[in-house]
């Protein structure tokens, strides 16, 4: 997940800001969005890219393990799925928040809600609106398509029009989930050693009990 394989579409502020970010630093920023959106993609690119340069980075989410404990080498601090902190990753989350502010680390976040709307303790939903807040949007259709072609021609599996319009009839465009759907897809076709078909499609979801 890199800022080059990222699908754009209608992000591209966002895109521009996480990329000035990577090589000047800058105020806290939050990304928001439906699941799918690209949160992750762009969190990890931002990641990846300040490793580029020389820094490190902390990542924290709800299956990080406890205690999350800040080190002062790190350039940037990492929250995800910030919607779904309980109590004590709240506290743990505002606590990394004043370090790295103290050290000088950059903070990236991102959740499904506005800073606003997030069910979080005050001061910590404060914070995390402090920066530049993006609001990212999902993909329309044809770039989604052009995501799963792109990614189904990485595994060697050719995706007719058939086989596309059938998943973009039967699925939100939720590109985490349609990637997901690409690799069960990938293994099913290798262990019926047929070829990726609207049959086949429907067989896997007849098996699985989702949508035929």
């Amino acid at each position: 997940m890199t800022f080059d394989s990222f699908m754009v579409g209608a992000n591209d502020a966002a895109l521009a800001h996480l990329r000035a970010l990577a090589a000047e630093g800058g105020a806290p920023v939050y990304l928001w969005g439906a699941s799918g959106s690209g949160k992750t993609h762009l969190l990890r690119a931002l990641a990846d890219a300040v490793r580029l340069r020389g820094g490190s980075a902390g990542w924290f989410g709800v299956h990080t393990p406890l205690p999350w404990l800040f080190d002062p080498g790190w350039s940037l601090v990492v929250l995800d799925d910030c919607e779904r902190f309980d109590e004590v990753h709240q506290r743990a989350a505002f606590a990394l928040f004043i370090d790295a502010t103290a050290y000088g680390a950059q903070i990236a976040a991102a959740g499904t809600l506005p800073p606003t709307d997030l069910p979080l303790r005050d001061d910590l939903r404060s914070r995390l609106g402090w920066g530049d807040v993006f609001a990212l949007e999902a993909l329309a259709e044809a770039p989604a398509r052009a995501v799963l072609f792109k990614e189904a021609e990485r595994r060697g599996i050719h995706l007719s029009d058939d086989v596309l319009g059938y998943l973009m009839t039967r699925f939100s465009r939720d590109l985490k989930h349609l990637m997901q759907l690409l690799e069960r897809l990938d293994e099913f076709a290798l262990a019926e050693r047929r070829a990726v078909t609207v049959p086949l499609l429907r067989k896997l979801f007849e098996e699985e009990g989702g949508p035929a």
